[in-house]
């Protein structure tokens, strides 16, 4: 290989075409850019190719900028997909062409070079690559700033991306000797290398790496020293690693905290966004450690809400983007709609969906310090409760009358960020604030009425409470009307708001929105022909939940002539393999467990649709993604066995439905075997003749049994034990001779879990199974009969 490294030289009418090739592939032209994608597949065969591509990369300085880094990118991808078939004189030459490289005059040469070194260490083993580490740690030593910078920022990719390989025990002494190495640059005069420094240290903070903690002190001493650095990354990274120790090592800060809170608070009103919100980060870590929380921060708060507040206002360009009043005609780009991800169907005794909103807030961008300081708020008030309020009232009534909307608008999220910890100091304020809240749904600002749905939604608790002791007229139906009248609202973030808060606000609500199911559902069919892509799919989810919340309420002729007609033409309009499938299928799984017999007539074609979606799925063996599909059927067919009953039963008689659940039970995915157990067992309830012949039988009963073996052995999770123990007992009730023998394994868990859930006819199956275990086995329950008589006593 040494004579090699000495003679491999670019045949040049090879160079040549490389370079032609490489200058296509700038161009705008997308058949210019599929013919290159061809050649390069093609050039691809030749192992050498690599070597051209680095040759480029880091020899050829007549060439420009742009045309050296893209050889280098293309490079990284063949070595992400082929560094294993290499030839090993090839990985050699890129290796070493890399760290001649690595302190290029060109920093965009510097960046490209430090990618391709992170991403063969990280495809390769490091360890493979002895002399990587030692290398560049001896080039941060060079006198040229370039050689120094180009191995710091190579460094921080490779520390970033190997950190687990490198608190390998075999790369133990590497660390070692980087750790102290990268602290004596906290105060080289580059900010540049300085900013370096600290990231590269940051990545063994969370892990706890031992060489870090063995320097822990020095590092924390380094930090205070930048504390206040002209430069924003060196700031940005003091924040981070400040608020990551307060995680890890709150011990070595707790000597230094009233400081460092002086700093954070200095902090999270730094001019620069970026790291106002790192700092603001640190009061979430923070909050997080109640008991800290609660010692430390009390002196603070004073000074500490005001600065939160603040930052929870809009930016100049957030507010400016929101600015489009009226924008319900303009349709969605396909890429702000975020991937959606089923939630299979658990058999569960209790249900508790938590949903905090906070994201529905502010859908423009993702994190930022609006948000954080917002979800710091919540925090906060989640530890101090009404201790915080004098704090926060003093500013709020500046806030909400203040000329300027974006000041009032900050003011209502300050008002439903506070909702949850501070409810109870909140209660005097709610009799006044609720309906002035309900008014400024109709303010002219779009960002205030969009916040506006989403601040009353997190008092839809207290509402509705309201109503039930005092009647509808106070709180409830204003608020409704209002919010049905903003889900078509002419702009699209009110809409949305509006539609999420409504759901909140039927789940609370349930039965008591009986009586105006048909100005609800007028709405939101209204809807359906208004908007656009991305808050369709909120609206299926609105209307989904409201069929959960009124149930069997909704099986009247006239609802049903309202609302099936629309959801069929989107479930006709969309292909199978279209995503948005998904929050439909949802939506009429709900849909159809409410309508019960209501849904027969629509039932068929969505009965085959589904079994044909999962059989198509089943059939190719797709990957994971796309198994969704599978899972989302799956549930829909359950959803339609819980409504209609033994009216499912020509439909499951006339279909391949118990082959193709025999083959989901057996899926690599634990989903779509949740969701085909989930299944075959609504479909036992709606119609026992059909479902089980003996093949199934048997898999069902050893599927159950084991799950009952494997229970005992491990106190899983409430919910299994819970329907482990009803399955058993149920089998004890149909077969007490098999099972009462096992008694003294089972029962102290079984009484000690079922005497908790609600009573309904599965307890009550159980229970009578218990009993005729007892008759056949008495001695078995004896024991641990007192856990018996408790459990009965919960009755």
């Amino acid at each position: 290989t040494v004579l090699y490294k000495m003679t491999w030289q670019p045949d040049s009418s090879g160079l040549e075409q490389i370079i032609q090739l490489l200058k296509e592939s700038q161009s705008p032209d997308t058949e210019i850019q599929r013919m290159v994608q061809q050649k390069l597949e093609q050039l691809n065969q030749y192992p050498d190719f690599n070597n051209y591509l680095i040759f480029v990369l880091t020899k050829l300085t007549t060439e420009d900028e742009p045309t050296r880094s893209l050889a280098g990118l293309i490079l990284k991808n063949n070595v992400r997909a082929h560094y294993t078939n290499f030839p090993q004189t090839v990985a050699e030459f890129i290796k070493q062409e890399c760290l001649k490289a690595v302190g290029d005059s060109s920093a965009l040469i510097r960046a490209t070079v430090g990618i391709l070194i992170t991403t063969i260490a990280s495809k390769g083993d490091l360890t493979s690559w002895q002399e990587l580490l030692p290398s560049l740690c001896q080039l941060l030593d060079s006198e040229n700033y370039n050689t120094c910078e180009g191995s710091f920022g190579a460094l921080q990719k490779v520390c970033e991306d190997c950190s687990e390989q490198l608190e390998s025990p075999q790369l133990q002494k590497s660390l070692e000797v980087m750790i102290p190495k990268f602290l004596q640059f906290f105060n080289h005069s580059s900010p540049k290398i300085r900013s370096h420094a600290i990231s590269c240290v940051n990545q063994f903070i969370i892990s706890r790496t031992q060489a870090l903690m063995n320097h822990v002190d020095d590092f924390i001493q380094g930090l205070f020293t930048l504390a206040n650095d002209e430069n924003v990354e060196v700031r940005k990274n003091v924040c981070r690693a400040l608020v990551m120790l307060q995680e890890v090592r709150m011990d070595k800060l707790k000597p230094h905290m009233s400081n460092i809170i002086e700093y954070m608070l200095l902090r999270t009103q730094d001019n620069d966004e970026t790291v106002a919100l790192e700092a603001c980060e640190f009061w979430l870590t923070l909050a997080e450690q109640t008991a800290d929380c609660k010692e430390i921060l009390p002196p603070f708060l004073p000074r500490l809400i005001p600065i939160l507040i603040n930052g929870m206002k809009y930016s100049e360009n957030h507010s400016s983007q929101g600015d489009i009043e009226e924008d319900e005609m303009i349709p969605d780009k396909e890429e702000d709609i975020r991937p959606r991800f089923h939630k299979s169907k658990v058999h569960s005794m209790q249900n508790d969906d938590e949903d905090d909103g906070m994201d529905d807030d502010d859908s423009l961008s993702d994190w930022n310090l609006r948000k954080c300081s917002a979800a710091g708020l919540d925090i906060l008030a989640n530890v101090f409760h009404d201790e915080l309020l004098p704090n926060v009232l003093e500013k709020l009534n500046e806030l909400l009358f203040h000329q300027d909307w974006v000041s009032r608008e900050s003011g209502i999220l300050v008002l439903g960020a506070i909702a949850e910890g501070c409810m109870n100091g909140m209660l005097p304020h709610l009799p006044k604030l609720v309906p002035f809240l309900t008014e400024t749904l109709n303010d002219k600002k779009a960002l205030v009425r969009s916040i506006t749905c989403w601040t009353l939604s997190r008092y839809a608790h207290w509402i509705v409470t309201q109503s039930q002791q005092n009647g509808h007229d106070a709180y409830l139906k204003p608020l409704m009307n209002e919010l049905l009248k903003r889900i078509l609202d002419s702009n699209k973030r009110v809409q949305e708001a509006a539609c999420s808060a409504f759901a909140t606000l039927e789940e609370e609500a349930c039965t008591e929105l009986v009586p105006y199911l048909h100005f609800i559902l007028q709405t939101l069919v209204y809807a359906f022909n208004k908007y656009q892509h991305k808050n369709l799919l909120i609206l299926y989810d609105a209307i989904g939940t409201l069929a959960d919340s009124v149930g069997n309420h909704m099986n009247k002729q006239e609802y049903i002539q309202m609302i099936m007609p629309p959801l069929i033409e989107k479930w006709n309009s969309l292909r199978d393999e279209d995503k948005d499938l998904f929050p439909l299928l949802e939506c009429l799984s709900s849909v159809a467990t409410a309508l019960q017999t209501g849904f027969l007539p629509y039932c068929e074609p969505v009965f085959r649709r589904c079994v044909g979606l999962s059989y198509m799925q089943n059939q190719e063996k797709f990957d994971p993604p796309d198994k969704d599909f599978m899972i989302v059927a799956l549930d829909l067919l359950s959803g339609l066995a819980e409504g209609l009953g033994s009216g499912i039963e020509q439909l499951v008689q006339s279909s391949n439905i118990l082959p193709l659940m025999y083959e989901c039970m057996q899926d690599q995915m634990a989903e779509v075997r949740q969701s085909s157990f989930a299944l075959l067992g609504d479909l036992t309830k709606a119609c026992f003749q059909h479902n089980l012949n003996p093949e199934l039988i048997s898999v069902c009963n050893n599927a159950t049994w084991a799950i009952g073996e494997i229970s005992i052995q491990l106190g899983t999770p409430k919910t299994l034990l819970e329907n482990t123990a009803i399955t058993i007992g149920r089998l004890g009730f149909v077969c007490p001779n098999e099972v009462a023998p096992a008694m003294a394994q089972f029962t102290r868990p079984w009484c000690t879990s079922l005497r908790n859930i609600r009573d309904n006819e599965e307890k009550d199956s159980a229970f009578r199974g218990i009993c005729a275990m007892i008759g056949v086995n008495p001695g078995g329950i004896v024991p641990d009969f007192i856990f018996f008589c408790d459990a009965i006593a919960s009755w």
